[in-house]
């Protein structure tokens, strides 16, 4: 798969930056929703074989669906943007309980403990640029967590702006993959920052891809149309994708 186009997408065509980072989020858990953990786990692959190194990558799935009862495919998940390809291995730096609005807000404001693990940690600068990436259940200004806490438009904004303060980032290419998914990003008044809803405000997301034999879809229609681009540009030996055309794509 030519998934170094995501990277593509927002390293080639920025400048004034020297490193690459990303942030991708799963807030979802339960076995029904298997499509949430596929998002992100695509996403994930995608940046794995463009060359981002787990180093530059936070991961964040609150549970862990491949060793789930009912999955008939022990120990694999799959995803409709790949085929028969399985996601899997991923190297998970928090997961279960860990997954929360507030250790999100902290691993983008580096507002984390002395003893976090390196690996756990955004370790951006004044020139990275930083892919975020969000999936889940959403609505009007918010994203849920596991269905226990939100994450508020208004707290994604701040956090931004508190970013921008500590200069801990050159861009930022914010994806939210939720229904109502352009409402998380009206508050966002920080430069530096291009935001990308897969849903309009008052608009559902939708799913792609059913799959009988685990009684899952496999992941949503933004995943699933938007690395299916890559493939097709890629297909044609496209080697630079700007920003806009991307969007004009998905």
């Amino acid at each position: 798969m030519s998934a170094w186009l995501w990277l593509c997408v927002w390293s080639v065509c920025w400048s004034r930056h020297t490193n690459n980072w990303a942030v991708i989020v799963d807030a979802s858990k339960y076995w029904f929703n298997y499509r949430h953990a596929t998002n992100a786990l695509a996403v994930y692959k995608a940046l794995k074989a463009a060359g981002l190194p787990d180093s530059q990558i936070i991961l964040m799935l609150p549970d862990d669906i491949a060793c789930s009862a009912k999955n008939c495919r022990k120990g694999q998940v799959f995803a409709g943007t790949l085929g028969d390809n399985d996601l899997l291995p991923a190297e998970v730096d928090y997961r279960g309980a860990e997954v929360t609005p507030n250790t999100f807000l902290r691993v983008l404001t580096d507002r984390l403990g002395q003893d976090t693990q390196r690996s756990k940690r955004l370790l951006t600068d004044s020139s990275s640029n930083i892919l975020i990436y969000l999936t889940g259940h959403g609505g009007e200004d918010f994203l849920k967590f596991q269905d226990k806490e939100i994450l508020s438009s208004r707290d994604l904004a701040d956090a931004f702006e508190q970013m921008r303060v500590q200069k801990r980032f050159n861009e930022i290419f914010f994806i939210a993959d939720t229904c109502q998914a352009e409402s998380m990003l009206a508050k966002i008044t920080t430069q530096g920052i291009f935001g990308l809803g897969t849903s309009k405000t008052g608009q559902s997301s939708y799913s792609h891809t059913y799959d009988p034999i685990l009684g899952n879809f496999l992941s949503d229609k933004f995943v699933f149309f938007a690395l299916k681009k890559f493939d097709d540009l890629n297909h044609k030996k496209i080697d630079r994708v700007p920003l806009v055309s991307f969007v004009s794509v998905v």
